[in-house]
């Protein structure tokens, strides 16, 4: 994959292709997108990274990339926070392809047992239709507001060593997902996996997998620390956290992890998520629905708002987004860290592009005392972000326009 890097000098946009011997020049004004500039001004501050691809299409509707970069560091940590949802989702449905059980599909009944003190079971699901959980309704959970247990119950059935295997087997080498998310374990414990059940309508056991533990040791290479101090419980720890334990997932990987799953075709066979097309459907179907739109769960609009899980361009306005926009994405926020990777897509202009972008906003560099700078500096970075890159397509002249019709769901 080539890429091309973004120097804003200014109110100058360099980009540099790596294709050209000559860099190409273009002169934007930036004064309509304060923020976006301040924080590419003092890009090192805030920890910026993004990743931005133009698709335009040949005759016969392929997409063709075209990728730009500023800041992209592979090697460089920040914490992915939620976003490792989305791998672990599409991972739960390989996995059950994989089984290839009778009776054993996305709604079939699953019921997590516990074999620890420090596991939970889950028997019941009050937010889903039959009151029952299910992998399908953990997903839903997951795509439409980024719930903790939903994904933790998909990491409990698949454990760590089938989810990291499977993401070195697609080429996502800059990824270690070891932990549960706001459920705090020691390393050892989140080796530990949960019994599991797959039973019908009557009781009857489909598949029944035993209590189960990894024997691995990930470490996040580098042993990352991050902030000058932290809280733990009440009190205030005078040193940088440790980040070795916790999940890593590159800026790079989370955009190939979206690109693989819109354009599975622009992959090797290997390197894709290994859905059928009824499955890779009802993940862009929840990946892109709005809070409002689901029956099951149903949300509370005045806290699940359309934007509450889409940053680009929306992130700061809480009314109902207009229904020409569809974002395919997954965001996540923690410790001052805000991410999200997204396909964007207008149905009426035929604007389609994929961005990912990362972000630090923790002046005081102390972590978990609730003191960041999300809704000043994180969110306005991504809705200015958003709209510059939005207004940029909208302007750009394509040789054929986009078919997005399969990107149209009923929600």
């Amino acid at each position: 994959m080539k890429y091309f890097s973004l120097v804003f000098l200014g109110f100058a946009l360099w980009i540099s292709a790596c294709s050209q011997k000559e860099p190409r020049v273009f002169y934007e004004d930036l004064e309509a997108y304060p923020t976006l500039n301040k924080v590419l001004v003092d890009s090192s501050k805030y920890q910026v990274q993004i990743l931005y691809s133009q698709i335009d299409r040949n005759e016969h509707g392929v997409p063709l990339f075209t990728d730009y970069s500023f800041n992209l560091d592979d090697n460089h940590y920040f914490y992915p926070a939620s976003t490792v949802k989305l791998p672990i989702a599409l991972l739960a449905m390989e996995w059950l392809e994989e089984q290839n059980i009778e009776g054993l599909n996305l709604e079939t009944i699953m019921l997590t047992d516990s074999a620890r003190i420090s596991q939970i079971p889950a028997l019941t699901d009050s937010s889903s239709a039959t009151g029952l959980p299910s992998i399908a309704h953990y997903i839903k959970k997951i795509l439409l507001v980024s719930d903790n247990d939903a994904s933790n119950r998909l990491y409990e059935l698949m454990g760590m060593d089938y989810i990291n295997r499977k993401l070195k087997e697609k080429g996502l080498d800059h990824t270690m997902i070891m932990q549960r998310l706001s459920f705090p374990l020691s390393p050892e414990e989140n080796r530990q996996f949960n019994p599991i059940r797959f039973v019908d309508k009557s009781g009857k056991i489909i598949l029944e997998l035993p209590a189960r533990q990894s024997d691995s040791l990930y470490v996040v290479p580098g042993n990352p620390k991050i902030g000058k101090a932290y809280y733990q419980g009440d009190s205030l720890i005078q040193s940088p956290m440790d980040f070795s334990n916790k999940n890593k997932f590159a800026l790079s990987d989370l955009h190939g992890v979206v690109k693989r799953l819109v354009f599975p075709e622009a992959f090797l066979e290997g390197e894709r998520f290994q859905l059928n097309e009824e499955h890779r459907a009802f993940a862009l179907k929840y990946m892109s629905m709005l809070p409002r739109e689901s029956d099951f769960p149903i949300y509370d609009t005045t806290e699940y708002y359309d934007s509450y899980s889409k940053f680009f361009k929306f992130g700061t306005d809480k009314s109902s987004i207009p229904s020409k926009f569809r974002i395919f994405n997954k965001t996540g926020w923690s410790y001052g860290y805000l991410i999200d990777g997204s396909y964007f897509v207008d149905f009426e202009s035929g604007v389609e592009f994929l961005v990912s972008a990362i972000i630090y906003v923790n002046e005081d560099q102390i972590l978990n005392d609730d003191k960041y700078e999300y809704d000043e500096i994180g969110l306005p970075f991504f809705s200015e972000l958003g709209d510059y890159l939005y207004q940029r397509e909208l302007k750009r002249k394509k040789a054929l326009p986009p078919d997005l019709k399969k990107f149209k769901f009923e929600y």
